[in-house]
């Protein structure tokens, strides 16, 4: 009886064979979508990996824009020295340096820089020679015809605007100054299209008394050589005139109008030929090599005509070549 039970208890152990054996089958099918999963889970990772390095690339390339200008810190006095310095190595850099507006009289000068507005130097004394051949005097302009004087001045831009001003200003020369262009500020400045910039270029250099006159180019370059930060005109001509003596304003007016119509432009500065580079703290901001700056060099230094079709001969020996009339080339 005992070896019949143990006969018939032996077929257990194949069925446990089976078992384990589609156990096994169904983990072998498993297996391959574990694989799949963790070969996706390792693409990924691996993607995450190639892709990593654009960070850094894009850290690596984000400093290409301009470093910020550093601000210097200097005394008023350091600041007096430094500003001084400049203006004496301009002074030995551009020793002919003048108003580049043709003009004869204080009447010539005035209108011509009322006409400069909005336009360059040189298109106004391509303009001014048809201008005052017909109307030399203020008592011609003021009776002129203004569509007449418009077509004359219109190649300077804003030419309705402008006939406007010379006419209204040659009336009142005529009816509160007897013809005659006043030679104090306070007058000046009360002639229809006047301000005070152009009051300074005429006392400067019709009556040789000093101004300092804040044009684009010069509240540019004051402010690049941190001797002001303020972007008003008048506020400007207060805080650079606190720095040098009165009798220095006028041609320090044309040293840094000067420098920055052939050296410090505005987009591209010359920084590489620059005579002042050590004392500016803006150097850099241009081009640096010196032979791709001398590329960039403007009027007399670059072998170009300059703004005036009449130069004073100090400019012309300096190898300054005058401007060509209007029309001409």
């Amino acid at each position: 009886m005992k070896t019949t039970k143990a006969t018939k208890s032996t077929p257990a152990k194949p069925v446990a064979k089976k078992a384990a054996k589609k156990a096994t089958a169904a983990s072998k099918k498993a297996a391959p979508a574990k694989t799949a999963a963790s070969k996706k889970a390792a693409a990924a990772k691996t993607a995450t990996k190639k892709a990593a390095p654009a960070k850094t690339v894009a850290k690596k390339t984000a400093p290409a824009q301009a470093a910020p200008k550093k601000a210097i810190v200097e005394s008023h006095a350091a600041l007096v020295r430094r500003a001084r310095r400049i203006n004496r190595e301009l002074a030995e850099v551009y020793p002919y340096a003048h108003p580049e507006l043709d003009f004869e009289n204080p009447f010539q000068l005035v209108i011509a820089t009322v006409l400069s507005a909005q336009t360059t130097d040189l298109r106004v004394n391509q303009t001014t020679p048809g201008l005052f051949a017909k109307y030399p005097t203020p008592e011609d302009l003021a009776a002129a015809n203004p569509e007449e004087v418009e077509e004359i001045l219109r190649p300077t831009g804003f030419f309705r605007a402008k006939t406007k001003s010379v006419i209204g200003l040659s009336k009142a020369l005529v009816e509160d100054f007897g013809g005659e262009v006043p030679g104090r500020l306070e007058d000046l400045v009360k002639l229809p299209g006047v301000g005070r910039k152009t009051a300074f270029v005429v006392l400067g250099n019709a009556f040789g008394r000093p101004g300092i006159t804040v044009d684009t180019h010069f509240g540019r370059l004051v402010r690049r050589w941190q001797w002001t930060d303020e972007t008003d005109p008048d506020k400007v001509e207060a805080a650079v005139g606190a720095l040098f003596p009165k009798s220095e304003w006028t041609m320090l007016s044309h040293h840094v109008i000067f420098h920055g119509r052939r050296i410090c432009h505005a987009r591209k500065p010359a920084c590489g030929a620059c005579p002042i580079a050590p004392l500016c703290p803006a150097y850099g901001e241009g081009e640096t090599d010196p032979e791709k700056a001398r590329k960039l060099l403007k009027y007399e230094k670059g072998g170009f005509p300059g703004q005036r079709l009449n130069p004073p001969q100090s400019y012309l020996d300096a190898g300054g070549i005058p401007a060509p009339p209007l029309g001409a080339g």
